[in-house]
């Protein structure tokens, strides 16, 4: 009696019965919980303790809450788009998986530099100037929202006028003019899954104790070197990559990395 006396260790007790409610198929997919007083009944435990037990759930992501209507068990549906990052070319046209897309609002164009994380990416040293361009992208049929960035070292505007004069200039038309300028381009993409920070959350319409699948794309140039750098963003309960993959010298190569 002495342990589940501690209003931790009691919330958590029951926390896990109903996670294992949830399991074992007792509470399905999309279903309502009990009530708090039935709840309170069922494990004759006061109110703040099963409120602290839903709250332990919902952080999880294993229950939603619905103002006026309860707790729920939150459904897990397939995602609803699969964002092709595979890219193609045919003569000088280039072509990504979310061309398609449509952009919410216009480009915001910033001047910033590299960090500790985005500097080894492109083979720079931190704090060296970069062109940023922001989009926030949604897919026409289903709504899905993505946050797509750019960074362009000044470096590698130098070597093409239009991308230091218009930096939002399009990703496909990007590669097109690299292409001009006399580089042979290789990708390099890398995948990972983290929570999103509170800006993404809102700005991408995250449900809670929601990750997001992040992207980080390399576009490299004669002799391999870093020319720009590409993120994707979006809900992991929304989209899903797709990628081909090929024999040919056009590759595009990514790895998954979990948290």
């Amino acid at each position: 009696m002495g342990e589940i006396q501690r209003p931790g260790a009691l919330y958590q007790q029951v926390a896990a019965e109903i996670r294992s409610g949830i399991a074992a198929g007792e509470y399905k997919p999309g279903s309502p919980l009990p009530s708090e007083a039935q709840l309170i009944e069922r494990y004759k435990v006061s109110r703040p303790t099963v409120r602290k037990a839903i709250a332990a759930l919902r952080a999880e992501g294993l229950i939603e809450v619905i103002h006026g209507k309860g707790s729920y068990v939150r459904a897990l549906p397939a995602p609803a788009v699969t964002i092709e990052r595979t890219i193609t070319r045919s003569g000088t046209t280039f072509r990504t998986g979310h061309h398609a897309w449509e952009q919410a609002e216009a480009p915001a164009i910033y001047r910033t530099a590299t960090t500790a994380i985005t500097g080894p990416l492109l083979g720079l040293a931190e704090g060296e100037a970069l062109f940023g361009v922001d989009r926030l992208l949604t897919d026409p049929d289903t709504g899905t929202r993505a946050l797509h960035s750019v960074l362009i070292p000044f470096a590698t505007a130098d070597q093409a006028e239009q991308l230091a004069e218009a930096p939002d200039t399009e990703p496909e038309q990007i590669y097109a003019v690299l292409t001009a300028a006399g580089h042979k381009l290789t990708w390099h993409e890398t995948v990972s899954a983290r929570m999103p920070l509170p800006d993404e959350r809102s700005t991408l319409d995250i449900p809670d104790a929601t990750p997001i699948l992040h992207t980080a794309r390399v576009t490299h140039g004669t002799d391999d070197r870093p020319l720009i750098l590409e993120e994707l963003r979006a809900s992991a309960d929304r989209a899903q990559l797709g990628y081909r993959v090929t024999s040919d010298n056009l590759r595009l190569l990514h790895a998954v990395e979990t948290p």
